[in-house]
């Protein structure tokens, strides 16, 4: 018999964003909630609340003050051109569907009812390497990051007016479902603090407890794209520790259909957290595209063309995983680094995560060399500074693995090559990475993050500057097959009765909105739509 026993209408596992738009819906729509979540009250909204804060969205006010003329019928083009849906891919093609035509609904007016506002200058990465993606910018970047996400939904839901009928547990492990006669009542768990057993009972319960990107990473590696070879024997982790996939194989056992776990979305310029919360912690950076993406012997990455950042991540991904070592190098210089270079998160991002505009615009015009110090200082391993080639390749050689050796003739050679391209001047541009920074700069919002041709080995933007990067697990790109209501589906299509899926779990809907690529923001995005389809479904409206 379990210690302790809750019931309520509705039962949400996991209080990250998807969990927490949930209960938001529910609450408008008068249901009793009950929301279990494994971490500390401190932690609540995920991986979400750690998050830059960016979100796709589709014909939005920005975009229209910007003379951006977007619209549901590209966007939709676009994404599934990206995502490559196979043949069977029915739910996830359906998604993607009602994310484009319902983004207008179901995502900028939540936010803009929170008091929610976005970078006035809409950001456009993931344009496409070899595969078309997003033919116009759409990836509006949260004022206040995805921490001011998850602070104004946590107000949002305080203030309520039926705040009364919502409970949130913390420090409890969903563990299992509870099912009687085919349909699902409840779930079952732990206490973490004691290891007490609890147990809910509801008529409709909501599976939002994220991926399987986190944890030991055994799960990843078991599920890894075969395509890809043998996963790196260095991979970071830039997960939630919590998503490890264990609530994905108890919907499974349920009878749940789990789909795409070898769809993952990772990030190729991964370095090591210096807060070392846990074997291999990582964070992810925006990584420069004036840099020289390198191997570990000092050779540029060609696949076939030089790889440059903000094109396509998986391509970038699959490129570095063809290298020695299976990770990677960018060079660049101080110039570059201070104008260029940030972090996908918000620890670092002090300007965007504290709304100050004076220190964003600074930043815009003069770099943001307190960012490159404090990275450069919190990082040593993975960060290195020298005044010549010779010095920085000597640095490398003591951080490279695996036996692995920098050439300095290699790396000058490079360095030279490219350089001496720039000398010619734009017009006499010869070098792909470079006609892909012009045509950059042709959009005002990379404009201000690029510099303008800038050379390596240029003596008046030293010191040269090296960063080590790796693979770094992100998200889970498949999940639980849901259908346009986030109710769960069987293999066979039929429904689970008293059960939903929302957000990463969901694999953001359908068990795989995104296909193969993101477009980006399509995470945040994908977490608030589920949510409140989950939340809409359930309350009948």
């Amino acid at each position: 018999m379990p210690d302790a026993t809750y019931s309520a209408d509705v039962i949400i596992a996991g209080g990250g964003l998807a969990g927490l738009t949930a209960a938001y819906e529910l609450l408008d729509l008068g249901k009793r909630v009950v929301v279990f979540d494994k971490a500390e009250q401190e932690r609540l909204g995920g991986l979400a609340k750690e998050s830059f804060g960016g979100v796709l969205m589709v014909d939005t006010p920005y975009q229209r003050r910007m003379g951006i003329k977007d619209s549901p019928q590209t966007a939709l083009e676009d994404w599934c051109s990206y995502a490559e849906f196979g043949e069977n891919d029915e739910w996830p093609r359906k998604w993607a569907e009602f994310y484009c035509h319902n983004s207008d609904e179901y995502l900028f007016d939540f936010f803009d009812k929170k008091d929610i506002s976005f970078l006035p200058v809409v950001n456009w990465p993931e344009r496409g390497a070899d595969v078309k993606g997003n033919s116009l910018p759409r990836w509006h970047i949260t004022w206040g990051t995805g921490y001011e996400i998850i602070a104004k939904l946590q107000a949002a839901l305080e203030k309520h007016p039926r705040r009364a009928n919502l409970q949130f547990h913390f420090g409890h492990e969903v563990s299992g479902l509870v099912v009687t006669n085919g349909a699902v009542t409840g779930i079952h768990g732990k206490r973490m603090a004691d290891g007490t057993a609890f147990e809910a009972s509801a008529e409709h319960t909501i599976i939002a407890s994220g991926g399987m990107c986190g944890g030991d990473l055994s799960t990843l590696r078991k599920n890894w794209y075969k395509p890809w070879g043998e996963p790196p024997k260095k991979l970071l982790n830039g997960a939630h520790d919590f998503g490890d996939g264990k609530l994905l194989e108890q919907v499974r056992e349920a009878g749940g259909n789990v789909t795409h776990l070898d769809k993952q979305w990772h990030y190729a310029a991964g370095i090591h957290h210096p807060a070392k919360r846990r074997p291999d912690d990582g964070i992810s950076l925006v990584p420069p595209r004036s840099a020289l993406w390198v191997n570990a012997l000092g050779e540029r990455i060609l696949n076939p063309r030089p790889i440059v950042a903000y094109t396509d991540t998986r391509h970038l991904v699959e490129s570095v995983l063809k290298q020695p070592g299976q990770y990677s190098w960018q060079v660049m210089n101080w110039k570059i680094a201070i104008k260029e270079l940030a972090v996908s998160g918000c620890s670092y991002m002090t300007a965007f995560r504290n709304k100050s505009k004076p220190l964003l615009l600074k930043s815009l015009l003069f770099g943001n060399p307190e960012l490159v110090k404090k990275l450069a200082a919190d990082c040593p391993d993975d960060i290195v500074m020298a005044d010549s080639i010779g010095e920085l390749v000597g640095k490398m050689n003591e951080r490279n693995l695996y036996g692995l050796s920098t050439s300095e003739a290699t790396l000058r050679s490079e360095i030279e090559h490219y350089d001496s391209q720039i000398e010619r001047g734009e017009k006499y541009f010869n070098d792909e990475q470079l006609r892909c920074i012009m045509n950059f700069r042709t959009y005002r919002g990379d404009k201000l993050r690029l510099c303008k041709y800038q050379a390596i080995d240029d003596p008046g933007a030293r010191p040269l500057m090296a960063i080590r990067e790796f693979i770094l697990a992100r998200k889970s790109l498949g999940g639980i097959q849901t259908d346009l209501a986030s109710r769960v589906l069987r293999e066979d299509g039929a429904i689970i009765p008293g059960l939903y899926a929302a957000g990463e779990a969901a694999g953001f809907g359908g068990g795989g909105i995104s296909g193969l690529r993101s477009l980006e923001g399509t995470f945040l995005g994908g977490c608030v739509l589920t949510g409140r389809v989950a939340g809409r479904t359930i309350a009948g409206a």
